[in-house]
């Protein structure tokens, strides 16, 4: 379900850069406006999946797999932090 747009994203561009992306919003049959917010949009999600997404072959995955398996090695600073109590608690 559309939600109603009801906040303003102000930006200032070069007048090359407004034309260019007139030209590309008219090429799809959107509005300035449209095109500016699907495409800032969709490199956001992007950016965002490009953090938390990795591909790997099998035999890699495999590794990797057996590595969050494995037990973690003896570390004093990390008994420590698991041990330490939460500052709001």
């Amino acid at each position: 379900m559309d939600q109603a747009r009801d906040v303003t994203i102000n930006i200032r561009a070069t007048q090359s850069q407004r034309d260019l992306i007139d030209y590309a919003a008219e090429v799809q049959g959107k509005s300035r406006s449209e095109f500016m917010l699907e495409s800032a949009y969709q490199k956001a999600q992007d950016v965002l999946l490009d953090r938390s997404f990795f591909a790997l072959d099998t035999q890699k995955f495999d590794q990797f797999e057996a590595l969050l398996d494995a037990p973690p090695a003896l570390n004093d600073r990390l008994r420590a932090l698991l041990t330490t109590k939460a500052p709001w608690e």
